[in-house]
């Protein structure tokens, strides 16, 4: 195969897959791994995807919204695994907000049924809240996002000004680590600055695929996040975030 064919080829996988990992593109392309990482980083600067840690990720619509069944499908089994350790931090009695991503919504599913009370602007995570007696729900209401199916605008923002949480748990599309949290979706990005505002501690919870990437709206810088729980982050990124006192749990991805 011709260089100019494969990568041809590897955006065509990155767009469809929405992100995906070095490895991966290895064994399929039958090429090294040092290969790859010289063809994304020519790709990077031809703005034909963005590179992240350990793979790339597409900029196809970077400023609107990836459908929900797109989004439950791309690295599904790291998602899981975050939302099950990110469970585990959460007690009886606390308040907490979760965010619109599927992440929240796999921690919504994993959550026990225990007196709780969840802000949340998404109808998915709602959804499936409501399935447990002891869990109080409250929705931002707003303006909704047909594909992400979640809540946002101004009286989303307005709403959660009436509320103090303990814990805020919410995702991204990129972690930077001089440019701080960002998301393709600027409407996203202000609700979810506003989640952190009225909230104790905020807990991020990334994939690996989501470090090394800037998006379109900036979220915070990294100093205002107290937790964060990813799966196979190089060990740099571990220190960096460490430097900055935030503290990292990396799990186990098991599938």
């Amino acid at each position: 195969m011709l260089v100019a064919e494969r990568h041809k080829k590897i955006v065509e996988v990155v767009n469809e897959k929405l992100s995906v990992r070095v490895t991966e593109l290895s064994k399929l392309f039958k090429v090294t791994e040092e290969t790859i990482r010289r063809d994304l980083e020519k790709l990077e600067k031809e703005n034909q995807l963005r590179r992240s840690h350990g793979g790339a990720v597409s900029i196809q619509d970077e400023q609107t919204e990836v459908s929900y069944a797109e989004r439950e499908i791309t690295n599904a089994a790291e998602k899981r695994a975050i939302a099950i350790e990110a469970v585990k931090l959460i007690e009886p009695g606390d308040q907490i907000v979760l965010d619109a991503s599927t992440t929240a919504w796999y921690m919504a599913k994993e959550m026990p049924d225990v007196p709780l009370t969840v802000l949340t602007n998404s109808i998915k995570v709602a959804v499936e809240l409501s399935k447990k007696e002891q869990v109080r729900v409250i929705s931002t209401g707003g303006m909704l996002q047909p594909k992400s199916l979640s809540y946002v605008g101004p009286l989303a923002e307005r709403s959660l000004d009436m509320y103090h949480v303990n814990k805020a748990f919410l995702s991204c599309k990129g972690v930077h680590v001089e440019a701080g949290l960002s998301d393709s979706n600027e409407w996203q990005a202000l609700l979810k600055r506003q989640m952190m505002s009225i909230a104790d501690q905020t807990i991020l919870m990334a994939d690996s695929t989501k470090f090394g990437v800037r998006t379109f709206a900036q979220i915070t810088d990294i100093q205002q996040i107290g937790y964060v729980i990813t799966d196979d982050i190089d060990v740099s990124y571990c220190r960096a975030f460490q430097e900055k006192g935030v503290q990292v749990k990396k799990v186990e991805v098991n599938g």
